[in-house]
């Protein structure tokens, strides 16, 4: 529809009529107005995959949804740190809304995992605002090609389940626009989804559903954003201010209370109606976007979808540790042991659980492969040690020629609504483990998780699998991979640290009641880790396979560039074992030398490739000024500094095996103004500060090497050394000079240099 035909149409709209399409109808429908032929439209719960409630509808998962296909999370999906399988998978499920008349799909859910104890880290995708960004983008990309909306969400700073209503993220501008907002940036500026959600907490003070700064000043200002802002359900605070800050559609519906606040503004001169116009506007172009590109012959396969689960959870596996153990062979007598053989934990609980269809465990489709003997192990309805599956676990793995044991964590462990409490895995688990490899050395760990756990067991087992929550079809890969018939390619979009205090955020955690300081900056996860120099458990990126990659002829298309230009880097990578598989390419930055503290290297850009044994392919990457650039708060943009940056080509954050160097030189000189209390040491710094000084230097110095003569060698001179002069020097301020150089300057002779420097 045109915006012309939009604006006939509200214009005909009396204000109550208005004000109500700015709510929700109900749980899950946008209002409709029936005489002006204003249809209802239906959004629905995801990421990854359909939650469409036909009866009794909530937003947490306690209500039957439909029979659909459950894809692996979002802990696992940015595992695969794979563009084209999200897109894919996107395509999949906007198919998926087509054929159950759903307009918009609510996610995805972009979040950074500030720390490893949020429960709804399963949800989200990294620790890094690239990742974040990049696997965000495809996915966006596929739903909207099939004319279905998306809402990346939770738009902003939504990094803990606790007080997450009311709960204030206190936090700096940079490291808000280096990590938090970055992660949310470029896939709205590049994929453009239909709408934003806001999230419930506060940001600095100010609840998001009303904060005009970032949903009106950056989301559109900056970022020309044109689709709405949806609320996340309950997350509106004072409905008019956030109106008016450019949240434009309240959900679930207010049951005409808020609809009345609105109208009550526009009459008594609070709230000007043309915002209320624009509002309306932009919800109704989503919704007839959506209903003149409906595709009535699409079909919802939940079969063939299923097969498309499957296939997403092949890359989005990490094999963490080998030790020669994997793959098994088929036809060998292998112990599955632990619940989750038999009944695996594929999904998170929350708005995002799925009614699946059906699901595969890692014991049904093991039948066939292999001599398989089955435990159980442990429950998990408590965390409690039965010694009497534990015996039976102990017997089957003495038996076998290898045991699997599956772990994890159980629903209670973790979930949308609560943060957990520490990073460790039921005891119970931890104690199967350590029992089962005292009787049997081959043992291989499969994780169910959603989120890090701590592993005292890891030295002790041969092979570590993290599944993640993978899905319906999780079972199945699980199976695959253990047998060889998959090669891994998964790889960590998130550290796994040795223990939790070790996490940059443990001291602050989740805050003191309704407020969290953010005193790590922007120091999250490898960010952190490298700079520290500390030992992690499996470091960001890291992920094995079942061959061997080679990186060669690492080039860049230039060694001297303006922060204006492109760069264009190329690396050759080559499979040098015997079977084929798929490589996560990682290429990091690192600013040799900077004025303001900065990372030791940040994820720029990544690339997954396919390789045949001996083959080889050239991977390309091109970076603007974002990859060298910090966020410089006294000029409010992104800047560069002059000097040396290397390009390095990693396998993860700590497996960085080629590098090359570009100077960059900024186009920006950021302005400088000295003071009195500016210190000699950054004029000397400042090529065109420090001449206007040279005089007064250069007489002060003589002075001081005067007095030092006529010192001589006296037990006061010899307590001054010559780098003690020098550091002095270097640390004093202007207003130094007016008490140690003898009367020689003066306040006002200093003033008067400092008003031609600062006009210059």
């Amino acid at each position: 529809m045109t915006q012309e035909k939009l604006k006939e149409i509200i214009a005909q709209m009396t204000l109550e009529e208005k004000a109500g399409i700015c709510s929700g109808d109900d749980f899950w429908h946008t209002k409709s107005v029936e005489r002006l032929g204003v249809p209802r439209s239906m959004v629905s719960d995801g990421p990854h995959g359909l939650r469409k409630q036909d009866l009794k509808a909530d937003h947490l998962g306690v209500n039957e949804s439909i029979k659909a296909v459950c894809f692996p999370a979002g802990c696992g999906t940015a595992a695969s740190f794979n563009r084209d399988l999200m897109r894919k998978m996107g395509e999949t499920l906007g198919n998926e809304c087509q054929a159950e008349g759903v307009s918009v799909l609510l996610g995805p859910a972009v979040n950074i995992k500030r720390s490893h104890l949020c429960g709804r880290n399963f949800e989200y995708y990294s620790e890094d605002p690239v990742v974040a960004t990049e696997i965000a983008t495809a996915y966006i990309e596929g739903v909207q090609s099939k004319n279905v909306g998306t809402s990346i969400k939770h738009f902003l700073a939504n990094n803990q389940e606790t007080r997450r209503l009311t709960v204030s993220a206190e936090i700096d501008e940079r490291t808000i626009r280096e990590i938090y907002l970055a992660a949310f940036e470029g896939a709205i500026r590049n994929a453009k989804p239909w709408t934003v959600m806001c999230s419930y907490n506060r940001l600095n003070g100010l609840h998001l559903s009303e904060n005009k700064t970032y949903l009106t000043d950056v989301l559109r200002g900056e970022w020309g954003y044109e689709g709405y802002v949806v609320s996340d359900w309950g997350a509106v605070n004072e409905r008019v201010q956030g109106l008016a800050a450019g949240l434009d559609l309240e959900m679930p519906s207010a049951n005409g209370v808020n609809d009345r606040l609105i109208v009550e503004a526009v009459q008594n001169g609070t709230l000007d109606e043309a915002v209320v116009d624009e509002a309306v506007r932009r919800i109704l172009n989503i919704v007839y976007r959506y209903e003149e590109n409906r595709d009535h012959n699409a079909v919802f396969d939940r079969d063939a979808d299923h097969a498309m689960a499957r296939k997403v959870a092949e890359e989005t596996v990490v094999l963490l540790k080998n030790d020669s153990i994997l793959p098994l062979a088929e036809g060998d007598e292998i112990a599955f042991i632990g619940k989750f053989a038999s009944k695996p934990r594929y999904q998170g609980g929350g708005s995002s659980h799925i009614n699946s269809h059906k699901v595969v465990s890692a014991l049904e489709a093991a039948e066939g492969m292999s001599n398989i003997t089955y435990a159980q192990g442990y429950i998990d309805e408590e965390d409690r040690i039965d010694e009497a599956l534990l015996a039976e676990a102990i017997e089957a793995a003495k038996k076998a020629k290898a045991a699997v044991i599956f772990a994890g964590l159980p629903d209670a462990f973790e979930s949308e609504g609560f943060d957990r409490e520490h990073m460790r895995m039921p005891e119970c688990q931890n104690e199967l483990i350590r029992r089962v490899t005292e009787v049997q050395p081959n043992t291989v760990v499969v994780l169910h998780n959603g989120s890090p756990v701590e592993m005292p067991w890891a030295d002790s087992v041969k092979g570590i699998i993290e599944a993640y929550l993978g899905g319906q079809a999780i079972g199945e890969v699980v199976c695959d991979i253990l047998f060889g018939k998959v090669n891994p390619s998964g790889k960590l979009a998130e550290t796994f640290p040795i223990k939790l205090e070790d996490n940059p955020s443990y001291l602050t955690g989740f805050g003191e009641k309704d407020c969290v300081k953010y005193t790590e900056g922007i120091f999250v996860g490898y960010r952190y880790y490298d700079k520290k120099n500390m030992d992690v458990l499996f470091p960001f990126g890291h992920g094995l396979s079942y061959t061997t990659f080679a990186y060669t002829n690492l080039k860049l298309d230039k060694t001297t560039m303006a922060d204006t230009d492109t760069l264009t880097v190329s690396v050759d990578v080559t499979n040098t074992g015997k079977v084929a598989g798929k490589e996560a390419v990682q290429l990091y930055v690192s600013d040799k030398e900077s004025t303001v503290l900065r990372p030791v290297k940040e994820l720029k850009d990544f690339a997954k490739v396919e390789l045949a044994p001996g083959e080889t392919k050239t991977v390309t990457f091109t970076l603007g000024k974002r990859a060298f650039a910090y966020y410089n708060t006294e000029l409010n943009d992104w800047h560069v500094e002059t000097g040396d940056f290397d390009i390095m080509i990693g396998k993860s954050s700590r497996d960085i095996v080629l590098t090359e160097t570009v100077t960059v030189t900024s186009t920006v000189r950021i302005p400088v103004v000295y003071t009195l209390n500016s210190l000699v040491g950054d004029i000397l710094e400042d090529e065109h500060a420090k001449v206007y000084f040279e005089n007064i230097f250069q007489q002060y110095n003589e002075m001081k090497a005067a007095e030092a003569e006529a010192a001589g060698t006296s037990a006061g001179a010899e307590a001054i050394t010559e780098d003690m002069e020098a550091a002095m020097f270097q640390n004093m301020p202007l207003r130094g000079f007016i008490s140690f150089s003898d009367g020689k300057v003066t306040r006002e002779m200093l003033l008067q240099i400092l008003e031609q420097l600062n006009a210059k």
